[in-house]
């Protein structure tokens, strides 16, 4: 029984660490890709923070056509190392096709809570203070300005209500349980 205990405890330290630091890349590489304000505080840590491994990983991995590919190689290294540390402290079965498959579910996954976590963080601080603007404020901005304007544009505003995030949240849901969840069942079906 204290076996088992430890193990829960050593899988939340696991998933803890990983978790935090393929967030910090997964935000450095969609700030790149949307091109946030680099010039902040915010992104100025989440540099700090990710670069000593993805220089090692730039030397290596070249970016294509503006995207850092090396970010998305660390995260995917991270994510599988994180599930194989994990299914190793449970004495789970191990396979690597289903690890890469659950490691691409895993961040598809995260991708879309961060979006989601935006979308609803700039509802929050649109409902107490509207005319707010700080370095949140623009990489919040920069995070969900390609989701919310397409969303205008099929719901405007009504009146001083904008009902435009629920489009995004809909379509954000959808995604994750008509995408993400079939490929994480079908990733965990390929580790048994």
């Amino acid at each position: 029984m204290t076996g088992q205990y430890l193990a829960n405890s050593a899988a939340f330290i696991i998933q803890t660490v990983f978790g935090l630091y393929i967030l910090a890349v997964l935000l450095r590489f969609l700030f790149q890709l949307l091109r946030a304000h680099f010039r902040n505080p915010i992104s100025q840590f989440i540099a700090t923070v990710t670069n000593p491994v993805l220089r090692h990983f730039r030397r290596f991995i070249p970016s294509y056509a503006g995207i850092d590919i090396a970010s998305l190689v660390l995260m995917m290294v991270l994510q599988m190392l994180e599930l194989l540390l994990i299914a190793l402290l449970y004495g789970s079965p191990v396979s690597l096709p289903g690890l890469f498959v659950l490691a691409i579910g895993k961040l598809l996954e995260m991708t879309i809570y961060v979006f989601m976590f935006a979308v609803f963080a700039r509802i929050l601080i649109s409902w107490i203070n509207p005319q707010l603007y700080n370095h949140m404020t623009s990489l919040l901005a920069s995070l969900t300005d390609f989701m919310m304007r397409p969303a205008r544009r099929f719901i405007p505003p009504i009146g001083m209500l904008d009902l435009s995030p629920i489009v995004v949240f809909l379509i954000l849901g959808l995604l994750l349980r008509l995408i993400v969840q079939p490929i994480l069942d079908i990733g965990a079906r390929m580790l048994m």
